[in-house]
């Protein structure tokens, strides 16, 4: 087995040519005082300008994944990479690399699991000038820990550490920029050690773009929300399911079936009454599956500590 870099930070690019070699280099330069093996890994995706040239430049070891996505970067990332603490940073200078060491020893000394850089509770409202991605924030935030009943600060930051066990335990399933709130999700619910880190947040350089499409990732971001709460909260999840349909049921079967019924003896509306009998049946399906899931997640959560646990001894 190889030796654990101490340290690995890991920079996702697609076209980030005329930042990441700062980026690199201000890595390079704050991660001085760290004792231990310290690697960078920029991971290109399939850029078209030169971001390799200038990060190889720079010092960091290049390697490429050809699945576009961000997603697909991280999977491709977590799986190569073997460290005792990662450090996850963009590419477009918009992060202080030197809160990098105190994120080290959060990882290291204090044995949490994921460590969330947060933007919002600083300067990013301030830097950040496209409205709707202010706003966007504040919906998922809002969102998620409302419903996932915790505190992360900031869902969509792209500056992160990591602990061996949350990077090798980690299943990544999602392909695009929705990959920040799935391991958000994740941590939370399977009860991982979170910290919250305020940083300094600088909006991009002129001339440097960002990739995030407002309004189809913010999509595909909410779309994640709500599956994830499917598949950790099922019961909750089909119960309410289950609740509509019954309702939906009722509002047609009482003042369609029952009161004219109660008053002539009758049934005229036979149609009506069987829509009503096919909803009761769907909510009682519904309840049942939620039922049944809720089972499976809870024997999943209990062999997902037995893989950690696995996880660790690799790691010794």
């Amino acid at each position: 087995m190889k030796k654990l870099d101490d340290l690995a930070i890991l920079i996702p690019c697609y076209n980030e040519g005329i930042t990441i070699r700062k980026v690199v280099r201000d890595c390079l330069r704050d991660t001085k005082n760290i004792d231990g093996k310290v690697n960078i890994y920029v991971y290109d995706n399939n850029s078209g300008d030169n971001t390799v040239s200038e990060a190889q430049a720079a010092g960091a070891t290049v390697r490429h994944e050809y699945q576009q996505g961000k997603g697909n970067v991280i999977r491709r990332m977590f799986r190569d990479v073997d460290a005792k603490c990662y450090i996850l940073i963009d590419g477009d200078d918009t992060y202080p690399t030197d809160t990098i060491s105190k994120m080290y020893k959060l990882i290291i000394e204090k044995n949490v699991d994921m460590v969330v850089g947060d933007r919002l509770s600083s300067s990013y409202f301030e830097e950040n000038k496209r409205l709707f991605h202010n706003f966007g924030n504040i919906i998922v935030r809002g969102s998620i820990n409302w419903l996932f009943k915790s505190n992360i600060r900031d869902i969509m930051t792209g500056y992160r550490a990591f602990s061996y066990q949350f990077v090798k335990a980690y299943p990544v399933v999602s392909k695009g920029f929705e990959i920040e709130t799935d391991m958000t999700i994740f941590a939370i619910e399977n009860n991982m050690a979170v910290h919250n880190e305020i940083i300094e947040y600088k909006d991009r350089p002129n001339g440097s773009e960002s990739k995030l499409n407002t309004y189809s990732d913010g999509f595909k971001v909410l779309k994640r929300i709500l599956i994830s709460y499917r598949d950790y909260h099922p019961l909750v999840f089909f119960s309410v399911v289950a609740m509509i349909l019954v309702a939906i049921a009722l509002f047609l079967f009482i003042p369609e079936i029952w009161l004219p019924y109660l008053k002539t003896g009758l049934v005229d509306k036979i149609p009506t009454l069987i829509v009503s009998a096919f909803l009761i049946i769907g909510a009682i399906v519904s309840w049942y599956s939620g039922l049944i899931l809720d089972s499976v997640l809870q024997k999943e959560k209990r062999e997902f500590e037995f893989r950690l646990n696995l996880v660790r001894k690799i790691q010794k």
